[in-house]
């Protein structure tokens, strides 16, 4: 063997020694066996020749570090959705059948989107559009939507308002006007369009404050982060997760493709 091809040889080993000390855990001093000898020490080097071995090395191929790189990111991806996975396993009643959470009504369903917006957000209202033609379309298609109030203390109210109004049986009204509106969110609209639509807004500003409005937000929070929703729009569509705004033909093809999984 070459010389080259053996510092090659030794540099991966000196690095692959540094990663596995690196992840492997450490154990209690009287537990632990014997450690078996590095591959400097087999090799009688130096902290001082084992470092410029690996820095010649990493030198003379680069790439090596960008492989390194990417298999990092690809294994903390693959990481994270079986996280996300086994959260929306273990929290699946509260995602998809909690009886408080409001929907769009479709009861002979075989398709569940759930939907995680602010009313303040401009993504979530160039996507409710899309949506909105999507359920007019999907007659098997049941939509739960998930107020997630992270633009300030404007969406707060709005997402207090918008869950009150079920009381009055005015949700889904409330929530396409409210989506609908351009220009700034105030609580002054917002009490305005709910008159506009007949909701008795003194009982509408009462009810806003149930306790069980704040544990429906409280539960969307917890939901929303422990399933890794770390922005709006977001949505579930089947158990897929769909993190930012998509266009009708994206939607129906994850829609489909959600059916086609259940059948």
């Amino acid at each position: 063997m070459g010389v080259q091809r053996r510092t090659s040889v030794l540099a991966m080993a000196l690095i692959a020694s540094a990663m596995l000390y690196a992840v492997q855990p450490a154990a209690a001093e009287e537990d632990s066996a014997p450690a078996s000898p590095s591959a400097a020490e087999a090799a009688g080097l130096s902290k001082e020749q084992v470092e410029e071995i690996v820095r010649d090395y990493l030198l003379a191929n680069p790439e090596i570090v960008m492989q390194a790189m990417e298999r990092h990111r690809e294994n903390e991806r693959i990481a994270e959705v079986a996280r996300r996975e086994a959260a929306m396993e273990a929290m699946a009643a509260r995602i998809f059948e909690n009886p408080e959470a409001p929907d769009n009504g479709v009861t002979d369903y075989d398709v569940t989107l759930v939907e995680f917006f602010d009313y303040q957000c401009h993504y979530c209202k160039k996507v409710f559009s899309d949506l909105v033609a999507v359920m007019e379309a999907d007659p098997k298609l049941r939509v739960v939507f998930k107020e997630l109030p992270i633009l300030g203390p404007e969406s707060t109210i709005a997402a207090r308002a918008a869950l009150a109004s079920r009381k009055q049986g005015k949700y889904l009204e409330f929530h396409i006007e409210l989506m609908d509106m351009r220009g700034p969110l105030t609580e002054d609209r917002v009490y305005r369009t709910a008159e506009s639509l007949g909701l008795d807004v003194e009982k509408l500003k009462a009810d806003m404050y149930a306790p069980e409005i704040a544990r429906m937000l409280r539960d969307n929070m917890e939901i929303a982060q422990q399933i890794g929703v770390n922005g709006t729009p977001a949505m579930l569509v089947g158990r897929r997760f769909v993190p930012g705004a998509v266009d009708r033909a994206t939607m129906e093809r994850l829609i489909e493709s959600a059916r086609a999984d259940n059948s």
